[in-house]
Order: structure tokens, then C-alpha cells, then sequence
């Protein structure tokens, strides 16, 4: 018995288990004690620990649990912030990797100071092809170890992949190029040990050259994998950085009601102005200066008068805007028949998400205003009864408290610019009180 288990064995005895008995090294009695084991049964599954915490003069003991502890660090792990995408690993075309591979690797001279030639052809054939293998796996797998998990994104980031590639793509991509890493590896390490029994100086020439085809014919074959990651890297970089720190006016309606034309007037960004629906194919950023001040406006697709689940991606990519963003919403409304969409239909829409964002600060534009007519607008689709009050009204004048402009003959456009303003800097200060009550939360009483 060693000393660690003698010390537990007292630790687990009963007191009546130490005895006094007689050494025959020393006249004397002492306590020692008996060679009795005692069944225990120790059942743990997680420590704990008591801490003392002084409250009001009081210490009160908390029970603190390693276990539980250690899985709430893990469940409370920050998201990244928003600008994951311009920390992408720069991704070469799969051509480069693979010539910049062959080319490195045949530069590998055999160990010095070998006398028979088939063990230096044979050292010399098995460290290229490590070589090639090291050199076409290393990029890989930084590919695989820097391009962020998608679980980890801002909940916005996350919405512009999966509407941007599709739900699961980009995971796949990123497994395929690690599934390639772990094939090149494998042959690469299966034809160095073949080449390295070589018994003649042919053979391990032959064998070099079979394997350095092989590998590269596989990186031929399988390597698009890493030229389809190259255009996720290009798109996702090309994604406008939004700062959540900055107030950020968000532009919505029905698609070709004018939000682009508003963009272009009231920031710096220039989106495409077209007569067609969907012009806008994806988010557009610009920027303000206002009294010193930086402001962000953003152009959105347009919302068409239908299920979510019928919507588009470019329909859905403008609710993520609005469900993951602090942004005021400035709606633009076209009474005038000439976006495609029918004021009822666009009255519907305006409804649904105004009831489904109410926490945004908000601001109605009418726009066109130089275009409506004194009848309001009823497609044919339209139900003609004017039963409905609110939907009467909105034909004629838009909602309560709508702003009419027109770009074209400039109406109203210097009341849009301050109101826009206030609104920036009304959301400024709501995101300046969130971000002081995250830092300092309230101490309970």
C-alpha cells in the first residue's frame, strides 16, 4: 500500500478505526492504523465551491459550480461584430496554389552527406513529395480555420449569407475544401512512405514521378472547390460594412416607389435608378455629413404584397436589414400609378410592416408628388368600393403625417433633408442610451 492510499484510506475510516498499537521498532504506543478497507461509494458530478459575498455588512455565502460556471462562459460567448467579412484570408486561385506548390516543391534537394545513390534519390523523391503535400495543404486549412463559423456571425451577417448563397452552401463549400485537404494529405503521405522504400535509384524516380502526378492531377480534378471559395470571399467582401454605432436611415416601400432617387440626394450613395422592379439587387450604403457628424442611409429591395414564405431573397434580405439593424425607417409611398404596385397593394404592405417594426422611429415620404392627380389612382385589380376609410384616405394623401417630395422638381426637398436629419440624431441619442444602460446595469436593491 503507498502512501497516497494509506492517506485516503484514514481520510475515508471511521474514528474508531485508529487504534493504538505497539511498534517493534519504538517502546512506545502511537497510533497507526489498521489494515481494514471500507467499502465507499463516492458518487460527484460537478465541484463546488462557497463564496462569501458582503452585502449590506452581511456576508451571505453563494454556492458557486465549476461545472455550471464553465457552461455558462460558453453559452454567453460574444458574437463576433459586424465587419467579419473584411477579416477574410485572402484565397488564391486554385491554379496558383497548385503551381506555386510544384514549382517549391521541386526545388527540394536530398539530405547532404548521403553516399548511396538510391538513398538520396529515395530521400530526395520523399521529401518533394511532402513537400507538395505541405505546401497544397497549408493553405487549406487556413482557408478552413479563418473563414468564420456561421453560428458565431451577427445575426445580420448571418441573413446576408444564407440569402446570399443559400442555407447550408457556404458550409459546404468550406467542407469540400477541407474534405480536399484531407485527400491531398493522404495520397501525399502514402506516396512519400512509397517512395522512401525504394530499393533502386529507377524506382524511386518512377515513383516520385507517379506520385507527383497523381497529387496533382487530384488538385486538377477537385479543385474548384477552392475557386468557388475565392468568389464567396469576393462577394462577401464586396458586402456594405455597416456601423452599428453610427445612426442609420433606412430606406423601405414597394419596389420603383423612388428610394433610390432619395439615396442619391440625400447621402453619397449613387444606387442604379431604372424603371423596372428590383433594381436595387442587394444593400446599398451611403454616407452623411451633417454638422460634424457621420450618418448612414441604406438602400433596400423593394416589398411586394405577399407571404414571407412566397418572398424572394432580395425581399427578405430588406426584413433582415430591419430585424438585425438599429435603423429609422424612412417609408417611401407612390400614389401616383406609375411604380407597378397599386396603392392598395402598397397600403398593405406599408400596414404589415409597420405593425411588425413599431419600435423603429419612422418617417412617411410620398413621393412623385409632382405626378398625382387630383382623382386618386385605382388599378383595375383594385376593389372599387371605398368602404374602407383608412385605405380611401392613403389613395389620396398617403399616411398621417406623410411628407410629399418630388426629386424632379425638387418639392419639399429641403423640409426631407431636416426631417431626415432629426430623425438621425434622434436615433443617435436612442443608441447612445442603449449602449450606457449595457454598461452599466442596474444593481439589484
Amino acid at each position: 500500500m503507498n502512501g497516497s492510499s494509506s492517506l485516503l484510506q484514514v481520510w475515508q475510516m471511521p474514528s474508531s478505526s485508529t487504534l493504538l498499537r505497539r511498534s517493534i521498532f519504538y517502546k512506545g504506543l502511537f497510533s497507526v492504523p489498521k489494515k481494514i478497507m471500507y467499502p465507499t461509494f463516492c458518487f460527484c458530478k460537478q465541484m463546488q465551491t462557497t463564496v462569501y459575498e458582503n452585502v449590506r455588512g452581511s456576508y451571505i455565502s453563494t454556492v458557486v459550480t465549476k461545472q455550471t460556471s464553465k457552461i455558462k462562459e460558453k453559452a454567453a460567448a460574444p458574437l463576433e461584430a459586424i465587419g467579419a467579412f473584411q477579416k477574410l484570408p485572402m484565397v488564391m486561385p486554385s491554379f496558383d496554389i497548385l503551381y506555386s506548390a510544384l514549382r517549391k516543391a521541386k526545388r527540394i534537394s536530398p539530405t547532404k552527406g548521403i553516399a548511396s545513390v538510391a538513398k538520396r534519390e529515395r530521400n530526395r523523391g520523399a521529401k518533394q513529395l511532402d513537400a507538395l503535400m505541405k505546401e497544397l495543404a497549408i493553405p487549406l486549412r487556413t482557408y478552413k480555420e479563418n473563414f468564420p463559423d456561421k453560428r458565431n456571425l451577427h445575426p445580420y451577417e448571418r441573413s446576408l449569407i444564407e440569402l446570399t448563397f443559400g442555407d447550408g452552401n457556404y458550409e459546404e463549400v468550406l467542407g469540400k475544401v477541407d474534405a480536399l485537404r484531407k485527400k491531398v494529405v493522404s495520397v501525399g503521405k502514402e506516396h512519400a512512405s512509397l517512395c522512401a522504400k525504394s530499393l533502386t535509384k529507377r524506382e524511386a524516380e518512377e515513383r516520385l514521378s507517379e506520385g507527383m502526378k497523381i497529387i496533382e492531377e487530384l488538385f486538377n480534378r477537385e479543385g474548384k472547390v477552392v475557386d468557388a471559395l475565392l468568389n464567396v470571399a469576393k462577394t462577401l467582401r464586396a458586402m456594405p460594412v455597416v456601423d452599428l454605432e453610427t445612426p442609420t436611415l433606412c430606406l423601405v416601400g414597394a419596389p420603383n416607389v423612388g428610394k433610390s432617387s432619395l439615396v442619391r440626394l440625400l447621402s453619397t450613395g449613387k444606387p442604379e435608378v431604372c424603371n423596372y422592379p428590383f433594381t436595387t439587387k442587394g444593400i446599398l450604403m451611403g454616407h452623411i455629413t451633417l454638422s460634424y457628424q457621420n450618418f448612414q442611409v441604406t438602400d433596400t429591395p423593394g416589398l411586394l404584397r405577399r407571404h414571407d414564405e412566397d418572398r424572394n431573397n432580395l425581399e427578405k434580405l430588406t426584413l433582415a436589414v430591419l430585424s438585425h439593424l438599429p435603423t429609422a425607417v424612412l417609408y417611401v409611398h407612390d400614389l401616383s400609378g406609375e411604380c407597378g404596385t397599386s396603392p392598395s397593394d402598397q397600403f398593405v404592405i406599408y400596414k404589415e410592416i409597420r405593425e411588425r417594426f413599431p419600435d423603429h422611429l419612422w418617417l412617411d415620404v410620398v413621393s412623385k408628388c409632382d405626378l398625382l392627380q387630383e382623382s386618386p389612382v385605382v388599378f383595375i385589380t383594385d376593389n372599387g368600393s371605398i368602404d374602407h376609410l383608412e385605405l380611401a384616405r392613403y389613395r389620396e394623401v398617403g399616411p398621417d403625417g406623410a411628407l410629399r417630395v418630388s426629386v424632379k422638381s425638387e418639392v419639399s426637398i429641403d423640409e426631407l433633408k431636416c426631417r431626415a436629419h432629426e430623425l438621425l440624431l434622434s436615433q443617435s441619442t436612442r443608441i447612445k442610451n442603449q449602449k450606457n444602460n449595457q454598461e452599466s446595469p442596474e444593481v439589484p436593491s
